[in-house]
Parts: structure tokens; C-alpha cells; sequence
């Protein structure tokens, strides 16, 4: 509506306007909202930070990946669910993946009627979250089937980042996707003296954690990747450093992933193949999702 009107409208983050201030009502926020409007139209850019609103069908986009993850977490608690189930009352559990069709006809012979009757309806709960997971990932993929994707990278992990960053045109420097990911260090500098700490994970969270798992995956099929060459020395030691390595890497995967998406390098110029390769010499495990970033 306020499109059509032909009226420019800038929507900022959060912001506090007067912190010193004990008394906050309209009043008060519209007066120092419209000082901040007018110098940020004077040319000071720092007193309003607009962020950019997504359009309907970038939305819609970006919603299939989101219902996807919810299903994905529906999945995992109704399976949970039942293994919580037949611990409670026949102090067994039950393996991964268990209420797939032959191996439920199995496990309910073990069990007894009451568990029985109880985890039928869950099993008939996961298989339709899987249902929708597959018509899901269905069709995120053929969104960039048509496309030469890095071996490695995969076609879902590539639709799930282009929807969930909605346009790679967006972005005018690389320093502006570097901040986008969260994955940037903290800092509390002064003077001569500069302090680095852990990431600041002021960005897109999904954005992050499905650059975290690329990284592992590139790191193992992408063995010329600029990026891996750059830091082979490094991923030869220990654990820790392999896990801070990996945030330093995605925040570079996003770099590249705008450059190639936005036509600025191709990906053999990053190092990356797109046809079938071999796993890189150098064997690196990946740790658990919950250790991924430091």
C-alpha cells in the first residue's frame, strides 16, 4: 500500500534513541526518530540503519527452506518421542531411523501391545513429516537443477543459501556479506591496543550454520579450493583450531559463493569442480553441529 502511494519508506533495526532519558512515550520517539531522519537525509548514514525488506516471492522462497527445517525438527522430536516412550516402559530403546516400514514391522513384534498401540500414530506422524520433507527438498533442488553446482556444495545446501539471502545483488563489497553471515570476530579495541574475541553472530543464523556444514564438505571434495589451500598447513592440527578455522572459512564461502552468484568469478577461478572428484588427501573429521562455531 505504501508502495503503490508512491512513498519512500526506510525501515531501521532496533534502536535505543534516548538512553539517558527516564521517560519514553510517542511523543518523545517520533521528535527523535524525525532528528535522526533529518540528518541521516543530510548525508550522516549512521543515524538511521535501513534494513531491506524482501519482496513476496523472495519470501515465499525463502519460506520453503524454513518449513523444510521445521519438519526436519518435528521429525527429530517425534522420533525422540518414541524412544522416551518404550524407555519408560520396557527399558529398551530404538534405533536410528525406526519407524521406516521394515524395520517398525520388526521392532513392533518386540514390543509390547500398550508401547504398540501408543507408537503407532507416531509412526504414522514421521512418515508424513518425512513426506513433506521430500516434497520439500524436491522442490528447492530443482530450483538450480538446471546449474553446474561445486561437487560438495549440492543443490539443496545452494537453493537454501539463494533463498534465504533472498538477492546476491544486494550486496556491493565484500565486507557487507562477510557481516551478513555473523561469522565476523568481536572486538574491543582502543588506541594501539586491539583485542579480538569470539564471533559477534550479528546475521542470518541459517545463513551461518548452513555455511559452517559446506565448509566440511568443500573441505573434503574441494582439495583446490583457494580457500582450503590457503589454510592446509593449519587444518593439520588439532581439533580446536580446526573448528575456529571452519567459521573463518564460511565467512570466505560466502564471499565466494556472492562472487560466483553475482557473475564476478566462475568456479573453476575459486578452485571448484563441478563435476565427480575425489575426497582430498587430507582426512578431516567433522565435528558435531552443536560445536561447529566457537
Amino acid at each position: 500500500m505504501i508502495t503503490n502511494s508512491k512513498q519512500k519508506t526506510l525501515m531501521t533495526t532496533p534502536m535505543c534513541l534516548s538512553p539517558e532519558r527516564q521517560r519514553k512515550n510517542d511523543r518523545l520517539d517520533a521528535l527523535a526518530l524525525c532528528v535522526r531522519l533529518a540528518r541521516h537525509l543530510d548525508g550522516h548514514k549512521h543515524e538511521l540503519l535501513p534494513i531491506r525488506i524482501p519482496n513476496a516471492a523472495e519470501r515465499e522462497r525463502r519460506e520453503l527452506g524454513r518449513q523444510r527445517e521445521f519438519w526436519k525438527r518435528e521429525l527429530r522430536r517425534l522420533e525422540n518421542h518414541g524412544r522416551a516412550l518404550r524407555m519408560e516402559f520396557e527399558h529398551a530403546t530404538l534405533p536410528g531411523n525406526w519407524a521406516g516400514p521394515r524395520k517398525w514391522k520388526e521392532l513392533a513384534l518386540e514390543c509390547s501391545a500398550f508401547v504398540r498401540g501408543q507408537l503407532d500414530p507416531v509412526v504414522a506422524q514421521i512418515r508424513a513429516c518425512k513426506a513433506n520433507m521430500d516434497q520439500l527438498t524436491a522442490q528447492l533442488e530443482a530450483l538450480v537443477k538446471p546449474e553446474e553446482i561445486p561437487t560438495g556444495l549440492g543443490a539443496l545446501t545452494t537453493a537454501l543459501l539463494d533463498g534465504e539471502v533472498c538477492d546476491w545483488h544486494r550486496f556491493k563489497r565484500r565486507k557487507a556479506v562477510g557481516s551478513y553471515t555473523g561469522c565476523c570476530p568481536s572486538e574491543h579495541s582502543s588506541g594501539g591496543v586491539q583485542r579480538f574475541g569470539h564471533i559477534d553472530r550479528h546475521g542470518n543464523k541459517h545463513v551461518r550454520m548452513l555455511l559452517v556444514e559446506a565448509v566440511w564438505r568443500l573441505l573434503r571434495w574441494q582439495p583446490q579450493w583457494h580457500a582450503r589451500v590457503k589454510y592446509r598447513e593449519k587444518l593439520l592440527h588439532g581439533a580446536s583450531l580446526k573448528k575456529k578455522l571452519a567459521v573463518a572459512l564460511a565467512r570466505q564461502l560466502a564471499i565466494d559463493l556472492w562472487r560466483w552468484r553475482t557473475g564476478r568469478c566462475t568456479a573453476a577461478d575459486l578452485g571448484w569442480t563441478c563435476g565427480p572428484s575425489q575426497p582430498a588427501a587430507i582426512s578431516i573429521e567433522r565435528p558435531a553441529a552443536s560445536e561447529a562455531a566457537p
